[in-house]
């Protein structure tokens, strides 16, 4: 037998043995979803046993992780914007530098009198949910992976809001919206080249490759987006959107040879022009 602190120790050891960064904190995450103990919790039943069942599926979830399966996919759970949402195999997991492209949102609709926004290729719907909670907008989200659809449905209930999900691929339904509708159109598209998928993390690559790669120069979805939904938004509306690294200038030049102006990028926390907006000023 074991005791809850000996178990606890053991899950970071083993964590730590296949190399996965920041052990202390994911043992903590792993052993607070079977035990319900956080670290205070530990501390203060570290001498009591942990059953065998318990620790059973305890280095089950371990293993899984050693094997590279994304920490958030094995807690079916994770935190943005200060919402929880339900994550999964078959949707993107929603990251910190989102909230970049989240808050360069938030500023522009508090100066907006109508809040009218659509989210393409919403995924979790990390965004929607957010802007919808946030800034009290009405919010469209449009997705078109299947799993990725079942997981936005779960996050709009979860969290209580109304945004209203669509089914459908952002390269041909604009046609099923109006022009002139939209006060802001945000999305953190595709934008991984192609060719560079299978360079990245092990964890990253257990992700949806339809969420990931961004065709062949990685500016599939931005150049879609721009030619093709741009007329959706009323004059002065918004275009934001989240950018990979060293895209910035490339995707600025486009927003502004589509009528575009204002246009304003913003750094995440790793100093990458992470997230990108611009209000239209003609058609």
């Amino acid at each position: 037998m074991m005791t809850v602190r000996e178990a606890y120790i053991k899950c970071k050891e083993i964590l730590a043995d296949s190399k996965i960064e920041d052990e202390a904190f994911e043992a903590l995450c792993l052993f607070e979803k079977v035990t319900g103990f956080d670290r205070l919790g530990i501390i203060s039943h570290g001498n009591e046993q942990i059953t065998e069942e318990k620790l059973s599926e305890l280095l089950s979830l371990v293993k899984r992780r050693c094997e590279h399966e994304p920490l958030q996919y094995i807690l079916e759970s994770w935190s943005f914007c200060g919402f929880d949402f339900c994550v999964g195999k078959g949707v993107l997991i929603p990251r910190d530098d989102t909230e970049v492209v989240v808050n360069l949102c938030l500023d522009y609709l508090k100066n907006s009198e109508s809040k009218k926004v659509i989210d393409l290729c919403a995924g979790s719907g990390a965004i929607s949910v957010a802007l919808e909670k946030l800034a009290v907008a009405e919010v469209t989200a449009l997705e078109l992976s299947d799993d990725a659809f079942k997981f936005l449905i779960k996050n709009i209930k979860l969290n209580n809001t109304k945004v209203k999900a669509v089914k459908g691929d952002i390269f041909k339904s604009y046609c099923d919206f109006e022009d002139d509708t939209f006060d802001l159109i945000v999305s953190n598209p595709p934008y991984i080249k192609s060719d560079d998928i299978q360079t990245l993390q092990a964890e990253v690559q257990q992700e949806p490759r339809l969420a990931l790669d961004g065709g062949k120069s990685g500016y599939d979805f931005y150049e879609a987006i721009i030619k093709n939904w741009s007329s959706k938004l009323r004059h002065g509306g918004a275009l934001a959107f989240e950018l990979g690294e060293n895209q910035s200038d490339y995707v600025a030049n486009l927003m502004n040879s589509n009528g575009f102006d204002n246009i304003r990028t913003s750094l995440d926390l790793g100093g990458v022009q992470r997230a990108i907006i611009g209000t239209m000023i003609k058609k």
